[in-house]
């Protein structure tokens, strides 16, 4: 059974590419075709990459490596944060800090910062404290937690990372890169393959493609770890607050990234549109073909009547 269906992919959306104007040539190979100005990504290439990708982290699972999801965008915060925690790996969905990988020991001291404020506000210490100390406290804790919360139980950098948007997290992909850590990405139609070493073609800006694809992630990693896929029921509890916005939001996009975001959703609406279109004219020549072929049965039937009525004649006579 594959690991995921042409028509999984189809229906997520992870078939629409970026804007033609804003591609990478190197994502040639992965690219179908181009509609109404926006790269449509071929899923065949995208299914089967999808099969190596799982294969990889299942296996890389089972002998004991630890990874990291990063997803700092809106649309991928939320999903980065369950989709991790659900099959025990770590995540950054907020702000990448500058030396989270290659300056760890500092990191670590952080972290180390976050879990002796959090015993203080769990133990009720903080409320002893005079309210001016406790209220500045609780502000470095909030801050602790929004940007070290998913890796608070990392005890050293991570054996693999998983990116989701190449272009927005290139700061983690070069962290990667100097200590030598494989990375496992979704590669838009603006990214480029060549930089990271386990690549998925898909569309990293829809939550619906964001969630299929990091979930099969999820599912290899906690199918590594114990042997078995996770439960339904397991899952479906960890999807709960994906799509209704509770999750804390991450930084926001710039200006530029939020009009090529309305320029593509845009795009992808009229190529949908023109889809509909073609379905109903497709559908109608299949009536008028029915239609006429309805005809010239009659029209044959009758011409045999005719036929046999002249028979019946001749007979008689």
């Amino acid at each position: 059974m594959p690991v995921v269906s042409l028509a999984e992919l189809l229906e997520s959306g992870v078939h629409f590419g970026h804007q033609t104007r804003r591609w990478n040539p190197r994502m040639a190979q992965y690219i179908y075709t181009a509609r109404n100005g926006v790269h449509i990504i071929d899923l065949v290439q995208t299914a089967q990459l999808m099969e190596e990708a799982y294969d990889f982290m299942r296996n890389s699972s089972e002998r004991g490596r630890r990874v990291l999801f990063v997803g700092t965008k809106r649309q991928a915060a939320g999903i980065i944060a369950q989709e991790a925690s659900r099959c025990g790996s770590y995540y950054v969905n907020q702000r990448w800090l500058g030396g989270m990988l290659t300056n760890w020991e500092t990191i670590r001291t952080r972290v180390e910062r976050l879990k002796e404020l959090e015993r203080l506000e769990e133990s009720g210490a903080l409320d002893k404290r005079p309210k001016k100390e406790a209220s500045m406290l609780r502000r470095e804790l909030g801050k602790l937690q929004k940007y070290l919360g998913g890796i608070k139980t990392m005890r050293k950098v991570p054996d693999i990372v998983v990116i989701v948007d190449q272009k927005r997290e290139h700061n983690a992909i070069s962290e990667c890169q100097k200590l030598n850590i494989p990375v496992v990405s979704i590669l838009d139609t603006n990214c480029d393959p060549d930089i990271v070493d386990v690549h998925i073609p898909a569309n990293d800006d829809a939550i619906r493609s964001i969630k299929l694809i990091v979930g099969k992630l999820a599912d290899a990693i906690y199918e590594g770890r114990h042997g078995e896929a996770a439960a339904q029921e397991d899952y479906e509890e960890f999807e709960e607050g994906i799509y209704d916005g509770e999750y804390p939001d991450a930084e926001e996009y710039d200006d530029e990234e939020a009009a090529e975001a309305v320029e593509v959703v845009e795009a992808v609406e009229a190529v949908e549109a023109v889809e509909a279109v073609e379905a109903v004219e497709a559908a109608e020549a299949a009536e008028a073909v029915e239609a006429v072929e309805a005809v010239e049965v009659a029209e044959a039937a009758e011409a045999v009547e005719a036929v046999e009525e002249t028979a019946d004649g001749d007979s008689e006579e």
